[in-house]
């Protein structure tokens, strides 16, 4: 069962930066707030979750809303925790609410989380790239709503990469926590849009459907540039981040940092033995990283923050690093499979294959994609 809750609204067709008439999914509040009353809700929230400078958690609370837990992703409640670093159980200090982990012992909600939750409420913002773990963790709220018989509500927030799709659409055979749908690297959606479809395309366990209402956005477009006002990861700390992203993200998959431990990640790249670097720095533990890969070293590289985003996925730095390191390392993780989703790509930047024989391999799967996309659009497309 899905409700759709559209505002009526007149869109630009032009790119916009936080345009003043942009409403935000949670504050659409005569949308969602009715369909609580007299409900136990849980939030899946963390810090983003903002609206007008207040937390959702203590705007519902204000307006009378039995708000009974909130569940944590990755990263924590507050968004303080560094990557990879597994959440545990506590309470809020200043709301006395218990906060239970869904990226610790377990990432998916169990039937003994749910017995005093009749509404789950998913409001985190998003970045529009697949291996952001954040969409899996509403995949599995959903999924453990639908097998428990509970509701979701997904409050919109804007994809700052909604305006392209690009990367190969991932294949059967990886399956991962960042990599847990058949959709591209950059997938064109927001986590409403994506959450329609999750349900749509029969994606939860054993095709079950889940009792989903998204509480879409007014006035915003898939062209519309949206600059965050707070930073949706401790290692995405700026708009330019969030834009290399889906770019420097493949990195991850090779020995190359993109300077976790240090303040700016994923603005730059680098690795010891790299020949042509510009730019070095040294990775060191910080509240972003733990355990930052190369930590210690100097690693030469090259800098992106003085110059324009991307925005696109482009392959000529890893082409570039690869030709570069590839005699003095085993440059590829195994983890490069999951990222990329495609165990083709590893062959394919080893065997030497251009960045347009390479994408030319992801246009028949991304056709396809596409066509699919636009069941699920909620909002005016960048086509």
């Amino acid at each position: 069962m899905i409700r759709l809750l559209l505002a009526l609204c007149i869109f630009s067709v032009f790119a916009c930066s936080n345009a003043q008439e942009l409403q935000l999914g949670a504050e659409r509040m005569e949308a969602y707030l009715p369909s609580l009353e007299e409900k136990r809700v849980a939030l899946v929230v963390n810090q983003t979750s903002v609206i007008n400078n207040t937390h959702l958690v203590d705007t519902l609370i204000s307006r009378g809303v039995n708000v009974v837990k909130v569940m944590a992703p990755e990263h924590g409640f507050r968004g303080e925790a560094p990557d990879g670093a597994k959440i545990d159980d506590a309470k809020d200090e200043k709301t006395g609410l218990p906060i239970i982990s869904i990226y610790g012992r377990t990432k998916k909600p169990s039937p003994e989380m749910l017995e005093d939750v009749d509404v789950l409420i998913f409001d985190i913002q998003d970045v529009g790239i697949r291996f952001y773990t954040f969409i899996s963790t509403m995949h599995y709220v959903m999924e453990a709503a639908a097998e428990n018989d509970k509701e979701v509500i997904v409050l919109d927030r804007p994809n700052p990469n909604g305006m392209y799709v690009d990367g190969p659409v991932k294949d059967d055979d990886i399956n991962a926590f960042v990599a847990m749908h058949p959709i591209p690297i950059v997938h064109g959606l927001t986590v409403g849009e994506l959450a329609l479809m999750i349900n749509g395309e029969g994606w939860l366990s054993d095709a079950v459907k889940s009792k989903l209402t998204v509480v879409a956005m007014d006035e915003w477009d898939h062209n519309s540039i949206y600059d965050l006002p707070i930073k949706p990861s401790p290692n995405l700390p700026n708009d330019n981040a969030i834009a290399l992203y889906p770019t420097l993200g493949l990195f991850e998959g090779s020995v190359v940092s993109v300077g976790r431990g240090t303040d700016f990640p994923f603005e730059v790249i680098g690795h010891p033995d790299y020949s042509k670097g510009t730019f070095s720095f040294t990775p060191q533990p910080n509240g972003g990283s733990k355990y930052p890969p190369m930590e210690g070293k100097l690693c030469q590289g090259k800098y992106f923050g003085d110059e324009a985003a991307p925005r696109e996925l482009t392959l000529k730095y890893l082409l570039d690093y690869h030709a570069d390191l590839k005699d003095d390392t085993t440059f590829f993780r195994s983890y490069i499979d999951q990222l990329s989703g495609t165990k083709e790509f590893r062959k394919q930047v080893e065997a030497g294959w251009s960045e347009e024989e390479i994408k030319a391999t992801w246009q028949p799967k991304l056709d396809a994609y596409k066509a699919m996309r636009k069941k699920y659009l909620l909002y005016p497309d960048f086509e």
